[in-house]
């Protein structure tokens, strides 16, 4: 999984856009325990943003709020998305992958927030990883031939990864639609040139004008 360091500036203006994202987007979240979406319908709404159906994911934790706008394309053709803590200011993130994590590899695989800090990995109940490294937390969660790797920001507390990790699941079509609520609904049609030859290496044909 690409990993790949913020800096502190980045973070500060993701932090403050995810705040905004949930307060504007309200965030309610589905009925917990309802039936999973169909695979034709997350398809549908997760093709038009360039997300594989079978990598799509939500998680909940009390007190986080999904921030609509967080959620996108992430390693490959997985997703990732945000949820925030309006009272502490913790945020959580999930992103998805085919990685199969063996107790090697978890090891080898940096944590997002300490890329150069030493891993070490254990394998909880649930087929959950527990990986930490440098004082930070992170978990990951292996569903369907997928992984989910939890990680916060903003002191987010290591109770509330190991709770995403574990309430992670196929989305409900409620939740499918809060999660897709601020993405297209069809992917976007390529701009047609009016100016490009047929034939060629493809340049767009510049008419001379007078002079040369």
């Amino acid at each position: 999984m690409p990993r790949h360091r913020s800096s502190r500036s980045t973070v500060t203006i993701h932090a403050a856009g995810v705040a905004l994202a949930v307060t504007l987007g309200g965030c309610a979240s589905a009925a917990p325990g309802a039936d999973a979406a169909a695979a034709d319908v997350i398809a549908e709404r997760a093709s038009a943003v360039g997300i594989a159906a079978d990598l799509v994911y939500t998680t909940e934790v009390d007190g986080y709020d999904l921030a609509p706008q967080s959620v996108g394309p992430g390693a490959i053709d997985g997703m990732s998305a945000t949820w925030f803590n309006q009272a502490t200011g913790s945020m959580i993130t999930i992103r998805t992958d085919r990685t199969e994590l063996t107790a090697a590899t978890c090891a080898e695989t940096p944590l997002w927030e300490t890329p150069g800090a030493p891993v070490t990995c254990a394998e909880e109940e649930g087929d959950i990883w527990h990986r930490a490294a440098g004082g930070v937390d992170e978990y990951v969660a292996a569903r369907d031939g997928a992984s989910i790797w939890v990680a916060g920001m903003n002191e987010a507390p290591p109770a509330d990864l190991r709770a995403a990790a574990r309430a992670v699941h196929v989305p409900s079509e409620a939740e499918l639609d809060l999660l897709f609520s601020d993405a297209p609904e069809v992917p976007p049609t390529p701009v047609e040139r009016g100016d490009l030859p047929e034939n060629g290496d493809g340049a767009p044909i510049d008419p001379g004008g007078p002079g040369g």
